[in-house]
């Protein structure tokens, strides 16, 4: 640890998931010995499950009290609002976090983890924005840093054709699982660790995302802003994947059907940052590209590995017949 002690704040937003969301606490107790100044909010999104009860009821029966604090917001307002509920006050304090670490409450962190990101941080300055290896608790790793959608990344994504692939290979969002810290363009929300200054320079999340694409789009903000992001593979953080959100199932390949919000996030995404034209081209090119791989399929008498009403969805939600 560098020799100053930065304060770490933790934020972890909550709905409905309780017992998960606990176990992320639980996970950070014996982090404290390593950093002394670690505090967490944990902000429920309006659960009508009783959550709020049993959360607030486990800080205190387990003592966390001087450390931890629950927000109960009356409304779910989604992965960006409930961390922002939380973080905007953060950094109105007279003696704000130096780092705010987003996590969700599906993750529960290996020791050493956040240590292993304010480290990184407190010695690569020009970095603002550090994120986690995300396993699976058989250790298996998940992908968690990426490269920005493109054009061309959303016709490799809907080909998924073998010539296709390779060919767009080095557009493509997913990238392999890194061994070593490396550069990315933008990381998992699900364990991502954000410097100070990089809110002051280019604000709180866009809590027009719900969920799905906020931490892209804030990652590409700062990047914009000059701001580096890192992938540090020594931050291991077990992700039980859609237990918080129910998208994907068990194995990360194999996912259900997609819900409007993640529609409504993707073309919010590309039609902010890149414009109408570029948001409708990227719209054309998943279409076509997703219908080619389907009618390939079909014709070789195989199943689709796609998320159920995939292609009807994705024409149902773009953006020449959503302007919003």
């Amino acid at each position: 640890m560098a020799t100053r002690n930065p304060k770490v704040h933790v934020v972890i937003v909550n709905y409905r998931t309780a017992g998960l969301c606990l176990d992320a606490v639980r996970s950070l107790v014996a982090e404290r010995s390593l950093v002394p100044s670690l505090s967490v909010t944990v902000v429920d999104g309006g659960s009508d499950d009783g959550s709020t009860a049993e959360i607030s009821g486990a800080i205190d029966r387990e003592g966390w009290r001087e450390w931890a604090e629950l927000i109960a917001l009356d409304v779910n307002v989604g992965f960006a609002g409930g961390n922002n509920a939380a973080i905007a006050p953060l950094l109105a304090r007279a003696d704000p976090p130096d780092y705010v670490h987003l996590m969700n409450p599906d993750a529960s962190i290996r020791p050493g983890a956040v240590r292993a990101l304010v480290e990184y941080l407190e010695h690569n300055r020009q970095v603002g924005i550090a994120g986690s290896r995300l396993e699976y608790p058989s250790g298996r790793p998940q992908r968690s840093a990426f490269r920005f959608p493109s054009l061309a990344s959303e016709l490799e994504n809907a080909m998924q054709f073998r010539l296709s692939t390779w060919l767009l290979e080095p557009w493509a969002v997913a990238r392999p699982v890194p061994d070593e810290i490396s550069p990315t363009d933008w990381l998992s929300g699900a364990s991502m660790m954000v410097r100070r200054e990089v809110f002051d320079d280019v604000g709180l999340l866009d809590d027009r995302f719900f969920l799905y694409f906020e931490e892209t789009d804030f990652c590409l903000r700062a990047s914009r802003a000059g701001w580096r992001c890192a992938y540090v593979p020594a931050s291991r953080v077990v992700h039980r994947v859609a237990q918080a959100t129910g998208i994907t199932a068990e194995r990360d390949e194999v996912e259900r059907r997609r819900p409007g919000y993640w529609f409504d996030s993707r073309r919010r995404y590309f039609r902010k940052n890149h414009g109408f034209a570029y948001a409708a081209a990227a719209d054309l090119l998943r279409i076509a590209g997703t219908a080619s791989a389907e009618a390939r399929r079909r014709l070789l008498g195989k199943s689709s590995r796609n998320p159920p009403h995939l292609l009807g969805d994705l024409v149902r939600h773009t953006v020449l017949l959503r302007w919003s």
